[in-house]
């Protein structure tokens, strides 16, 4: 069976008491405006930052750090795919699935978000 997938998303992690001031670095630092995302008070928006690929800051209870996230339109084989490539499933979110990648860096599998023609259009087909 194939599924699509595609990287949509970088993630600047920063401990919770310092995304504000993060948010607001990286808003000038890359010039556009650091817009929180509604229902989801843990990230920040940095929209235009990257063409066609989603950029924010995340308020995490961790380490900072940057994550990747790929989207697909089956999180399970995509999960699937990336684990025989030799990363390792660590956790799951609702219906994310965190690995991480040999090196030790940190990706999520997420479901469809991003415009369906962005998707489309850019999404790798896998066997």
């Amino acid at each position: 069976m194939t599924h699509r997938s595609r990287l949509s998303t970088i993630l600047i992690d920063v401990p919770t008491g310092e995304a504000p001031e993060a948010a607001a670095f990286w808003s000038g630092a890359l010039g556009v405006p650091a817009t929180p995302v509604p229902g989801e008070e843990q990230f920040t928006g940095l929209r235009g930052a990257l063409p066609e690929l989603v950029m924010g800051v995340q308020a995490v209870d961790d380490q900072p750090r940057y994550h990747l996230d790929f989207e697909t339109d089956d999180v399970e084989a995509e999960t699937a795919r990336l684990v025989a490539l030799g990363a390792v499933e660590i956790g799951r979110w609702l219906e994310c699935h965190h690995l991480r990648a040999p090196g030790g860096h940190l990706m999520c599998v997420i479901p469809l978000h991003s415009d369906p023609e962005v998707f489309q259009r850019l999404a790798r087909v896998w066997q």
